[in-house]
């Protein structure tokens, strides 16, 4: 456990975040806390599994510290070996943190080939899965048509976070209707 200043330059304790084979994890007792408690992780086998943008968001509020084979990494590295890893993952990032920030908890949506399951509080199962697009990103009505479908055929809605060039965040839910 350390200690660090979080973005209110408040000094707060920190938990060892471990990157090895391609997976992030904890076995400290606030992370298992995070985990039931908010949403962080998933506990798995005495430890707290972490998603990519999971284990970036505890170490960008200062909850966490990375280390690296067996080395402590800052911030500005983790980004580096995380964008390596996913060209995508700033951009997706931001819908991510900007999910937290609205108390929803966004989970990976790979399964459903979506980049985030989104859940509201206390609820065990998702109430979206969230696309991820820029106006430069073009999307046709097959894709569109498609994703809707997976998204309703999973009792979900379909939500699309478009990220304009100043990187502020417009979500767009889409409902299906019967006629």
């Amino acid at each position: 456990m350390e200690i660090k200043k979080d973005k209110k330059n408040k000094m707060t304790k920190t938990f060892h975040i471990y990157l090895k084979a391609n997976l992030f994890f904890s076995n400290s007792q606030k992370a298992i806390t995070l985990a039931k408690i908010k949403g962080l992780g998933e506990f798995k086998q005495n430890k707290v599994i972490y998603s990519n943008y999971e284990a970036f968001y505890l170490v960008e509020t200062a909850k966490a510290t990375p280390y690296f084979k067996n080395k402590q990494i800052n911030l500005e590295k983790l980004l580096r070996i995380l964008s390596k890893k996913d060209k995508e993952f700033p951009l997706n990032y931001l819908v991510y943190k900007d999910l937290r920030k609205k108390s929803y908890i966004p989970k990976t949506g790979l399964k459903f080939g979506a980049e985030f399951r989104v859940y509201e509080k206390n609820k065990t199962h998702a109430t979206y899965l969230t696309f991820i697009k820029t106006p430069k990103q073009k999307i046709n009505w097959k894709e569109f048509v498609a994703k809707n479908r997976v998204a309703h055929s999973t009792a979900k809605k379909l939500l699309i976070a478009l990220i304009d060039s100043q990187e502020e965040i417009t979500y767009y839910k889409v409902n299906w209707i019967k006629l």
